[in-house]
């Protein structure tokens, strides 16, 4: 069967599954096209569609949109489903707010460090580095304290009203706590760990979970 959205990405990529979450929760139908931003010989024709060669992008038609929150609010914006987007000011404010924090101060110590080393690398036969693992805890705490307070304020974060802020953050969680570290680190964040208990059983989660292979 043929869509005519199109997500070209990395399957192990947080920012391709933020995509996918997004596509899910609209109820968009799509098909995928995996590239390997890490390896040696990216297409020119991706290049062509992303120059700096990372993922995710996403075609519709004709229409093509390089870096993750543009595809987010495209699809917000271009298809029918719920609302992902508030219009209410202060509400509105905050979920930009999460997705700066997330991808300025949460991808690296969350993903790059405590999920690469502590999971990602290992299942891949490669040793993880314990000094990243632990720089990467203390960074996160910053990190979590932030979105915790955020989530007891209660606009955006509650579990209940879907937004681009849960799209975006809940697959860095979702990486972040396959580590025992990071677990723990989280449920110290009490309202924020009571979202991601209601969150991570979401089927636009369930639906897009990577998987990893077997040690």
């Amino acid at each position: 069967m043929e869509y005519s959205v199109i997500l070209r990405g990395y399957r192990y990529s947080v920012y391709n599954r933020i995509a996918r979450v997004v596509l899910h929760e609209k109820g968009v139908a799509y098909s995928t096209e995996e590239i390997d931003p890490f390896a040696t010989n990216v297409s020119e024709d991706y290049l062509k569609l992303h120059p700096f060669g990372r993922v995710p992008v996403l075609s519709h038609g004709k229409f093509d949109v390089f870096e993750t929150s543009a595809i987010a609010q495209y699809v917000n914006a271009a298809f029918e489903g719920p609302e992902l987007m508030p219009t209410e000011a202060e509400t509105l404010a905050r979920v930009t707010q999460v997705i700066s924090i997330v991808d300025s101060y949460g991808y690296r110590p969350m993903v790059r460090q405590v999920f690469a080393h502590r999971v990602f690398r290992p299942a891949f036969g490669e040793v993880a580095d314990e000094a990243e693992v632990t720089a990467g805890i203390d960074a996160s705490h910053t990190v979590l304290g932030a979105l915790n307070n955020i989530a007891k304020e209660g606009r955006v974060l509650d579990g209940q009203s879907i937004t681009v802020a849960d799209c975006h953050l809940a697959p860095m969680i979702a990486y972040f706590v396959q580590s025992r570290e990071g677990a723990g680190a989280l449920k110290a964040h009490k309202k924020l760990a009571d979202w991601w208990a209601t969150v991570s059983q979401r089927e636009s989660l369930q639906a897009t979970a990577p998987g990893l292979p077997s040690k």
